[in-house]
C-alpha cells in the first residue's frame, strides 16, 4: 500500500511525528492559497473599482454554495476515515465511488442553477448598473467550473479522510498558480515588458474581468481531472475502478447525510451572522469598517495552523475510532491542543509586537493602522481559545458527532457575537473596539462548549 494512502493509528510512532505529517501540507496549502488568492485579487483590482466589484459582489453567496458541497465532503470524510481505521478498505472504496456519484448528482443541478442565476445574484446584492454587466459575464463563466469545483472538494476532503494530505496540496497549490499565470495572460493586453535590462513582448488576451473567470474555471478543470485521474491510477487499496458499482448505498448515504446536514447549517449560521455583523460594523463609519477589514484579514493567516491541526484531529480521530482505540484518539486531540497551542503562542505574539507595520502593509491611512493595529491586539488575546475550540470541533467531526455542535455554534454565535455586538454597538453606542470583545467572548464561550460536549464522550461510541 502507498505511503500516502493508510492507516495512521501505530503505538510505535509519537502522536506528534503523525500530527505534523498530516498537518504541514494543509497548512502549506492554506498559505499558498492565500497569497496566490491576494494576488488574484490584486490583478483584477489593477483594473479598477468596478471590476474588483463585479467579481467580488457574489463572493458570500458562492461560499453558502460551496458550503453545501464542502458539508458533504466533511461527511465522507469522516466515514472513509473511520473505514481505513478498521481496515475496511473495501466498504472505504464504495465510499469514494458514492463520493463521485453524488458529485454528479450535485455538481450538475448546482452548475445550471449558478448559470441561470448568474445575474440575479450580483442584482439581488445590490450591483450598480455597470457592476451588474461584468459580474453577470462573470458569474456564468464560473458557473462553467462549479461541477469540477465540486469534485476538486469533495476528492481534497477524501484524500485527507484516509490521510494523505500532500496530494490535496500538490494538486490545490499547483491549480492556484497555474490560475495567476492564466490571468496575466488573459486579463491583460499584449505589452512589452522589461526584465534584468531586457524588454520582450508578452501576449495577452485583453479579456479583463471575463479572463479572470476563465482561467479559474479553466484551471479548476484541469485539477479536478488530474485528481480524479490519480483515483483511477494510483496503485492503492483504495483505487477505484469503473468496472465497480457507483450506485448509491441507502445505508451509507443516510451516514453521510446525518454528518454532512449540521455542518450545512452551521455554515449557514455562521455566514449569516457574518452578514450582520458587517452591517453592524458598517453603521460605524469608513475607518470601522477598513480597520475591521484589514484585522480580520490578518487573523486569517493565523487561523491557517488551526484549520490545519484541526483537519489533522479530524483525520486521527476517525481512524482511531475505526480502529476501536478511542485512547488514541484522545491521545491525538490532546498532542494537537498542546502543539497548536503553542504556534498559535507564537503567533499571537508576533501580531501583537507588529500589528501597526502589519496593517500598514495594506493601507496609508494613519487613522485606520492605529485602529487597525488596536483590533490586530485584542484578536492576538484570544487566538489559543479559538484554536482549542476548533481541534476539538475537528474531533467531533472526525466522529461524526456534528449535531449537538451545530446547535452549540447557533448558541455561541448568534446568543454571544451578534447580540453582543449588536447591543454594544447599535444600543450603546460604543467603537468597534467592543465588535472584536464580542467576538473575542463567543469564542471562549465556545471553546467551553466543545470542550463540554469532548468530555462527555458520546463521540466514541457513535456507529455508522
Amino acid at each position: 500500500m502507498s505511503s500516502r494512502t493508510r492507516n495512521l493509528i501505530d503505538d510505535k510512532i509519537k502522536p506528534s511525528t503523525t500530527i505534523i505529517l498530516l498537518a504541514w501540507p494543509v497548512f502549506v496549502e492554506q498559505i499558498l492559497s492565500t497569497l496566490v488568492h491576494s494576488i488574484d485579487t490584486a490583478m483584477v483590482g489593477s483594473l479598477g473599482a468596478v471590476a474588483t466589484a463585479a467579481v467580488s459582489i457574489s463572493g458570500s453567496p458562492m461560499m453558502l454554495i460551496n458550503g453545501i458541497v464542502m458539508s458533504f465532503g466533511m461527511g465522507f470524510t469522516a466515514l472513509i476515515a473511520r473505514m481505513v481505521g478498521a481496515q475496511n478498505y473495501e466498504r472505504a472504496n464504495s465510499l469514494v465511488r458514492q463520493a463521485l456519484t453524488t458529485v454528479l448528482l450535485m455538481g450538475i443541478p448546482m452548475t445550471i442553477i449558478c448559470y441561470l442565476l448568474s445575474g440575479k445574484i450580483p442584482e439581488w446584492m445590490g450591483a450598480e448598473p455597470d457592476v451588474l454587466l461584468l459580474a453577470t459575464g462573470y458569474n456564468k463563466i464560473m458557473a462553467y467550473g462549479m461541477l469540477f469545483r465540486t469534485l476538486t472538494m469533495v476528492l481534497s476532503a477524501i484524500y485527507r479522510g484516509y490521510g494523505d494530505t500532500k496530494t490535496p496540496m500538490l494538486i490545490n497549490t499547483s491549480v492556484n498558480l497555474a490560475n495567476v499565470v492564466g490571468n496575466y495572460l488573459l486579463i491583460y493586453d499584449t505589452h512589452d515588458v522589461t526584465l534584468f535590462g531586457k524588454t520582450f513582448t508578452v501576449w495577452g488576451a485583453g479579456l479583463g474581468v471575463d479572463g479572470a473567470a476563465i482561467s479559474t474555471s479553466l484551471t479548476i478543470a484541469i485539477g479536478a481531472a488530474v485528481l480524479l485521474f490519480i483515483t483511477f491510477t494510483r496503485d492503492t487499496k483504495l483505487r477505484i475502478s469503473l468496472r465497480d458499482s457507483f450506485k448509491l448505498v441507502k445505508e451509507d448515504m443516510s451516514a453521510v447525510t446525518k454528518i454532512g446536514i449540521p455542518l450545512m447549517g452551521e455554515r449557514f449560521v455562521m455566514g449569516a451572522a457574518s452578514v450582520v455583523i458587517a452591517s453592524t460594523v458598517a453603521s460605524l463609519g469608513t475607518i470601522a469598517v477598513a480597520s475591521n477589514s484589514l484585522a480580520s484579514t490578518i487573523e486569517s493567516f493565523c487561523f491557517m495552523p488551526g484549520f490545519a491541526f484541526a483537519s489533522a484531529a479530524t483525520t486521527l480521530t476517525g481512524q482511531s475510532l475505526g480502529a476501536e482505540r478511542p485512547d488514541m484518539a484522545e491521545r491525538y486531540v490532546s498532542t494537537c491542543i498542546k502543539m497548536a497551542s503553542a504556534v498559535m503562542l507564537f503567533g499571537s505574539v508576533l501580531m501583537a509586537i507588529f500589528s501597526p507595520q502589519i496593517i500598514s502593509l495594506f493601507t496609508p491611512d494613519a487613522q485606520v493602522i492605529e485602529t487597525g493595529s488596536e483590533l490586530v491586539r485584542l484578536l492576538a488575546t484570544i487566538q489559543i481559545p479559538y484554536i482549542i475550540s476548533q481541534i476539538h470541533a475537528g474531533a467531533l467531526r472526525g466522529a461524526g458527532d456534528t449535531k449537538v455542535p451545530f446547535y452549540l455554534t447557533l448558541l455561541s454565535m448568534w446568543g454571544v457575537r451578534v447580540v453582543g455586538a449588536t447591543i454594544f454597538i447599535r444600543f450603546l453606542g460604543l467603537s468597534v473596539h467592543w465588535v472584536i470583545v464580542a467576538m473575542n467572548t463567543d469564542n471562549v464561550v465556545r471553546m467551553v462548549l466543545f470542550w463540554l460536549r469532548y468530555k462527555r464522550g458520546t463521540w466514541k461510541t457513535l456507529r455508522f
